[in-house]
C-alpha cells in the first residue's frame, strides 16, 4: 500500500495544474508500491535546481518516494492519456508505465513534471507490467543530461531507483524506476486524443492550458491558436536542427514522442551516429528506416502537420479556412528548420557571415565524409583543432581543395582566427555519448552492480566542449565490427 505524506523536509513545492484539466485528460491513481527500493544515482545538480536537497533525498523516506511508495505532501498522481501515430499508424495509447507524481516550483516559480517511469501498471498499460528494467532507465539518465550538456532542449533525469524485483522481458532483469523531470509531459499525442475522441471544447481547454503553460505572451493574442501552432513549429524546427548538428537519432519519432514544449522526450531506441551516413538508423523496430537520421526533419514537419490538424477547430469556425491555415503555417516548417540547420554548420564551421556558397561547402564536406566513413563528431573535432590530418579524408585530392576552399572562406570574414575557432569549439562537442561506451556504463551497472562506470562517463559527458585531456579516452570510435549496433525500445 502506497505511504501518504512524505514529511522530511526535501524542498518538494508541489502543484498540480494539469490535475484541474477535465478528467478526460487522466486517471487519478498512485504509483504501484515495490519491495525493496534502493537509490543507485541521484542528479544533485539538477536537485538543487529545483529547490530540492540532496542530502535529504538520499534518506530512505525520500527513497521511497522515488519507488512510488510514498506520495510527497502536495502531490496529486495521475497517469496522462494521449493517442499517437506510432510508425504512421495512429492509436490510442497513454501512460502504461509512468505515475505523473504533479509540479514542482522550482525557486524562481518555474514549473516541472515529476514523473516516476516504470511505477506500475495503469489502465493504459495495454496488457503490459508497467515496469521498467534497469537497463534502460539508466541509459536514459546517461543520454538526457547529456543532452542538456550539450545544449539541446530535453526532459532531465532525477534519480534512478532499483525496485528489489525481478522483470521478465526476453531474459530475467533488474527492475528500476527513474524520476523524470520535464516542462510538461504534452504531446502531439495529447491534443491527437483531444481530437480525435474528445469535444471542440476539451481541443480549446487542452490549447489554453498549453499556450497558458508554454507559451504566456501569446494568451492576449486574438489570433492564439495560429501562433501556438506557429510558435510550435519554430520550436521544433530548433530542436530538431540541433540533434542533425550533433548525430543524434531519436529512433522513435511518433507523434507521441514531440512535447509541445519542445523538448526531446522519451529516449527509447536513441543514439549518436559514429560514422557519417544519413541512413543510419539504430533501432531494432525500425526496419524501413523512417525514423533514419537524414530523415528527421521530414518526420517532425510530417508530426507537426498532424498536430495542425488538431487545431482546425480552434484556427477559424469555416472549416474550409481552418485547413487553409494550417498548412499555411505548416507550409514554413522547412524553411524554418534549413535557417537554424545552416546557422548552427556554419559555426560548426567558424562562419560568422553570410554567403550564398555557404550550403555547397557544407554539403561538399558532408559528402565526403560519408564516402568515406568519416567519424562525425571527430571529424569536426579536428577541424576546430586545425588538424585535417586527423580526419578519415587525410591525403585524399577532394577534402585537400574543400580545406583550401574553407580556409579562403573564413578568410574573407571579419575577425580573428581565434574567434572563429572558438565559435567552432562552442558549437563541436569533444564528446558525445558514443555506443560503446554508454553499453560498458550499463553492462557494468546491471551485472556487476558497478555503477562508477557510469558515474565517470555522465561526469565527462558534463562538459562536452570542454576539449580537457581527460576526454580523449572518450573520444575514440568503436574498434570496426560487422555487426550493426542496435537499440531497443525501453520496456
Amino acid at each position: 500500500m502506497t505511504k501518504q505524506n512524505a514529511s522530511i523536509k526535501t524542498g518538494w513545492n508541489f502543484d498540480n495544474s494539469y490535475a484541474r484539466l477535465p478528467e478526460y485528460f487522466y486517471h487519478r491513481q498512485n504509483p504501484v508500491p515495490v519491495h525493496s527500493p534502493k537509490l543507485v544515482i541521484l542528479n544533485e545538480q539538477l536537485a538543487a535546481s529545483l529547490g530540492l536537497d540532496a542530502k535529504a533525498l538520499k534518506s530512505e523516506e525520500s527513497v521511497e518516494v522515488f519507488a512510488g511508495n510514498r506520495i510527497p505532501e502536495g502531490a496529486a498522481p495521475l497517469a496522462q492519456a494521449y493517442a499517437g501515430h506510432q510508425f504512421g499508424h495512429f492509436t490510442m495509447l497513454g501512460d502504461g508505465r509512468a505515475v505523473l507524481l504533479g509540479e514542482q516550483i522550482d525557486p524562481e516559480g518555474n514549473r516541472f513534471d515529476i514523473q516516476l517511469k516504470g511505477s506500475g501498471r495503469t489502465p493504459f498499460s495495454r496488457g503490459g507490467d508497467g515496469r521498467a528494467a534497469l537497463g534502460p532507465m539508466l541509459r536514459e539518465y546517461i543520454i538526457s543530461e547529456a543532452m542538456h550538456a550539450l545544449g539541446i532542449p530535453t526532459t532531465r533525469s532525477l534519480a534512478v531507483v532499483t525496485t528489489g524485483e525481478t522483470i521478465i522481458r526476453e531474459t530475467e532483469l533488474p527492475g528500476a524506476i527513474l524520476t523524470r523531470v520535464a516542462s510538461s509531459h504534452i504531446r502531439v499525442g495529447t491534443f491527437q486524443y483531444a481530437a480525435a475522441w474528445g469535444k471542440d471544447e476539451e481541443i480549446k481547454a487542452l490549447a489554453d492550458y498549453t499556450i497558458k503553460r508554454h507559451y504566456p505572451d501569446i494568451e492576449i493574442d486574438d489570433d492564439r491558436y495560429r501562433t501556438l501552432l506557429r510558435d510550435v513549429i519554430k520550436r521544433q524546427a530548433a530542436l530538431i536542427a540541433k540533434w542533425m548538428h550533433t548525430g543524434f537519432i531519436h529512433g522513435v519519432m511518433n507523434t507521441d514522442n514531440m512535447a509541445i514544449s519542445g523538448e526531446t522526450i522519451d529516449y527509447g531506441p536513441c543514439a549518436f551516429m559514429d560514422t557519417y551516413d544519413p541512413a543510419t538508423v539504430f533501432s531494432s523496430i525500425d526496419r524501413e528506416g523512417r525514423y533514419a537520421y537524414g530523415n528527421q526533419p521530414i518526420i517532425g514537419g510530417w508530426n507537426l502537420a498532424r498536430f495542425a490538424e488538431t487545431l482546425i477547430p480552434l484556427l477559424h469556425e469555416d472549416e474550409e479556412k481552418a485547413v487553409e491555415i494550417a498548412q499555411e503555417e505548416i507550409s514554413g516548417y522547412m524553411g524554418i528548420y534549413q535557417t537554424h540547420w545552416l546557422s548552427g554548420m556554419r559555426a560548426k564551421l567558424g562562419i560568422t557571415t553570410e554567403e550564398q556558397e555557404d550550403q555547397a561547402l557544407i554539403e561538399d564536406l558532408l559528402n565526403m565524409m560519408q564516402k568515406h566513413r568519416a567519424d562525425f563528431t571527430n571529424t569536426f573535432r579536428a577541424l576546430t583543432y586545425d588538424k585535417p590530418e586527423d580526419t578519415a579524408m587525410k591525403g585524399i585530392k577532394s577534402f585537400d581543395d574543400w580545406y583550401a576552399k574553407w580556409k579562403a572562406r573564413l578568410d574573407r570574414q571579419k575577425g580573428t582566427k581565434e574567434s572563429a575557432q572558438q565559435l567552432m569549439r562552442n558549437s563541436n562537442p569533444s564528446v558525445i555519448p558514443r555506443n560503446h561506451r554508454v553499453e560498458e556504463a550499463l553492462k557494468a551497472a546491471v551485472e556487476q552492480s558497478d555503477f562508477s562506470v557510469m558515474e565517470k562517463l555522465v561526469d565527462v559527458l558534463s562538459k562536452p566542449y570542454a576539449y580537457t585531456p581527460e576526454q580523449e579516452e572518450y573520444c575514440k570510435p568503436p574498434e570496426p565490427t560487422n555487426l550493426p549496433y542496435r537499440t531497443f525500445c525501453g520496456t
